[in-house]
């Protein structure tokens, strides 16, 4: 039969997460990222009319000083000049034809400046070109007594701060910064890590493992540490004293238990007195085993286990039943990470309360589906009976200790407590459990484990 997991039957739906210590940089580096920018941007509004002026005042002072020197220059001399500027100061002054294609100046902000600022220092009629007939450069086109001329000079002298220069800096900038952001945030996250490890260890009861350190230099994490080593030393205490104080009721209470059984067998007469009697201290026996069970300290040993081999231990014992039918679907290899004992407690568990409560109102006969199927790396278990199943506004509740259900699924001779060991023990070996109505009858029990290679 296949296996069957509803909404409600605790699948875990993957959920996109990050941890404390990445949202902290995260935030950090968004916050320092804009900041760059916004100063990035401050610096370059800053900037922006001191670099226009003085490029422009560096343009209109090379094109004043050509000009003085080709109009006070004679006719032989000036040719000389104009030869002496084109090879040692890359400076070119040609003739301005009217059929002359050019390209416009940069039509940014930048450039609309400079061009303004130029037509200004140098008079009307002075362009400001990119290119002039397909020849590249900064050309600039002025006038000499009447006479236009284009002046081309290297436009790597006005370049602007921008590009490489910028680039380098914001990288550097942000480089530093991410990584007084990363430094930042695991200083902020370190004790949170800490305190997280040591609640863990306390969930795990592992006290000894949990002591935080209480002479940190900040006071708060201080206070934190001090109050949460305070808090462990007293569960600690309470554990101890609920291993001394079960270890005396088991004691006080078996033995009397043990003489009513030995006094029933030899002093009641009546055979179904006898047997009712013997029924009713069997079951205050097994109450005080469920009670044992559920306190049972929470240290449990992991390791890969047999699914199947565990499975026919505990089905061995109850197959003497002759109102029971068993639909076993599962795979012979198949291993789960767990403790062999527990998990043969958490089995014989459901499979009691599917013995006590899922008997078939059609037939009389109490049938049990067992299903186990691996997905990526879990193994879903699902034990299922035939009975009526719960009413859906308790299944929430049916694992919490001590709770019963109404009295179609409940009896006198239960302690509650069943399904919290069994809802106690899984989460222990790092698994899920949870409880749902079958869809088509009866109520399902779902475990995951977590799936391991044979050993």
């Amino acid at each position: 039969m296949p296996l069957e997991v509803s909404s409600s039957g605790g699948v875990a739906r993957s959920r996109w997460r990050v941890s404390l210590f990445w949202r902290t940089f995260f935030l950090l580096a968004v916050l320092l990222s804009g900041s760059i920018l916004a100063w990035l941007q401050t610096l370059r509004a800053l900037e922006f009319e001191p670099r226009a002026i003085q490029t422009a005042q560096q343009i209109a002072t090379l094109v004043n000083l050509s000009r003085a020197a080709l109009i006070h220059a004679d006719s032989i001399a000036r040719v000389d000049l104009i030869k002496t500027m084109t090879e040692q100061e890359s400076v070119r002054i040609v003739p301005r034809e009217p059929d002359d294609r050019f390209e416009p100046f940069d039509s940014d902000a930048l450039g609309r400046r400079i061009s303004q600022e130029l037509t200004t220092r140098l008079g009307p009629g002075t362009e400001l070109a990119n290119s002039v007939n397909q020849q590249p450069g900064l050309w600039v086109g002025f006038t000499i007594d009447g006479d236009n001329y284009w002046m081309r000079t290297n436009r790597e002298r006005f370049n602007r701060a921008a590009g490489t220069t910028w680039i380098v800096w914001l990288i550097t900038a942000a480089a530093l910064s991410l990584a007084g952001a990363a430094l930042i945030a695991r200083l902020i996250n370190r004790p949170l890590k800490q305190l997280s490890f040591a609640a863990g260890r306390v969930r795990e009861g592992d006290f000894e493992a949990s002591s935080l350190d209480e002479s940190v230099a900040t006071s708060e994490i201080r206070a934190v540490n001090i109050g949460f080593n305070r808090m462990s030393q007293k569960l600690a205490k309470i554990e101890q004293d609920r291993a001394i104080m079960l270890a005396g009721i088991s004691h006080d209470l078996r033995t009397p238990l043990a003489r009513l059984r030995l006094e029933t067998e030899l002093s009641v007469a009546d055979p179904e007195a006898r047997a009712d009697m013997a029924t009713d201290i069997a079951q205050l026996d097994a109450i005080i085993d469920k009670f044992l069970d559920y306190a049972r300290p929470d240290k449990v040993r992991l390791g890969p286990v047999s699914l199947r081999e565990v499975l026919d231990a505990c089905l061995y014992s109850i197959r003497n039943h002759s109102d029971l039918r068993i639909q076993l679907e599962m795979s012979e290899d198949m291993t789960v990470l767990a403790d062999a004992v527990e998990l043969g407690r958490v089995i014989s568990n459901l499979l009691e309360n599917a013995l006590r409560y899922g008997k078939s109102i059609d037939t009389g006969l109490t049938t049990i589906d067992i299903t186990a199927r691996a997905r990526d790396k879990s193994v879903w278990i699902r034990i299922r009976d035939h009975g009526v199943g719960v009413p859906d506004e308790q299944l929430v509740n049916l694992a919490k200790p001590f709770y019963r259900g109404e009295a179609a699924r409940t009896a006198a001779n239960g302690a509650g407590l069943g399904l919290a060991i069994v809802e106690k023990i899984v989460s222990r070996m790092g698994g899920s459990f949870s409880l749902s109505n079958s869809s088509f009858g009866g109520l399902s029990a779902n475990i995951r484990l977590q799936r391991t290679a044979a050993p």
